[in-house]
């Protein structure tokens, strides 16, 4: 119901705990996994918490990280280690999103790997890929400071392709030797970039589509007879992988995190104060400034 408090990438200290939970929480920092499932469905019955149909969500179906408190579920919290930081931690959801997607393909340090749309789950995911040593890495991107952050955390300038150039598909095939792409993360959401997607793609290719559709997708009749001669598959991706285990997307982000592998605060633009937060919302929702993550900060 209506008003809620919305934030669903958030990270805490534990200050209260309810009848029944263990005391010793008090005082943990944690790391919050918003998606609360049913816990009884066919899908939690096989731990694919992520494919819920009867899930709440915090921030979007109950209260969710803007409030001065938020109630979470016990089975949510992720314990962070020392090194990790509070910053680090509101930013696990997100970077969870990037390697479900990641991990909905096999990729190998060999294969060609192109990701279209560099806002913060695309550019996580160039983190992520690098990581895991994807060196034929190719990106797209539609904004000066979007180029500026892909080199930022590590690519070259001849592995970043600009959406305005009119020869963009030309720009990726070259940049494959004219092979196309083993796999596309397609981050944007919008029938020109899928068509990029399809038309960027090699033979026996993969294509992962990660952006929120911005309205209808249209598939053109040579769009799908690519796809049955060049025998593509089509992958979708949701939310993040999330089950108390070893190797769930969470600890596989919160590993690497500790272990300095990766730094996501490199794409941290704006530090915003919970009192100032509506004017971090404005800069998103109107453009104008460019901006990258936007941190609300608690007050100490």
């Amino acid at each position: 119901a209506h008003p809620l408090i919305p934030g669903h990438e958030f990270s805490g200290e534990v200050v209260e705990t309810g009848a029944g939970v263990d005391k010793s929480l008090l005082g943990r920092r944690v790391g919050i996994f918003p998606l609360i499932p049913c816990r009884s469905c066919s899908f939690c019955r096989k731990q694919q918490y992520e494919l819920c149909r009867n899930y709440s969500y915090l921030g979007s179906r109950r209260d969710g990280g803007f409030g001065e408190y938020a109630a979470v579920p016990v089975w949510n919290l992720i314990a962070l280690p020392d090194k990790v930081s509070y910053e680090e931690a509101a930013m696990l959801e997100p970077m969870a999103v990037a390697v479900h997607a990641m991990r909905r393909v096999r990729i190998n340090g060999e294969d060609r790997a192109a990701v279209c749309g560099l806002g913060t789950i695309g550019l996580l995911l160039v983190m992520f890929l690098r990581e895991a040593g994807v060196k034929n890495l190719f990106v797209v991107g539609n904004k000066d400071s979007q180029r500026r952050a892909a080199e930022r955390i590590g690519l070259s300038q001849d592995q970043y392709c600009d959406a305005r150039d009119p020869e963009l598909g030309r720009r990726l095939l070259d940049c494959t030797g004219g092979l196309g792409a083993d796999v596309f993360f397609e981050c944007v959401g919008k029938n020109e970039t899928y068509d990029l997607a399809l038309e960027s793609l090699a033979a026996g290719g993969r294509l992962v589509a990660v952006g929120n559709p911005a309205s209808d997708m249209l598939l053109s009749k040579d769009r799908y007879w690519k796809i049955l001669r060049s025998q593509l598959t089509v992958t979708g991706t949701w939310n993040s992988s999330f089950t108390h285990e070893p190797g769930d997307d969470w600890r596989y982000v919160l590993d690497r995190l500790s272990e300095g592998k990766i730094a996501p605060a490199e794409l941290i633009s704006h530090r915003i104060s919970l009192e100032d937060l509506r004017r971090g919302l404005e800069i998103m929702r109107d453009k104008t400034e460019d901006y990258g993550k936007v941190m609300g900060l608690a007050s100490s």
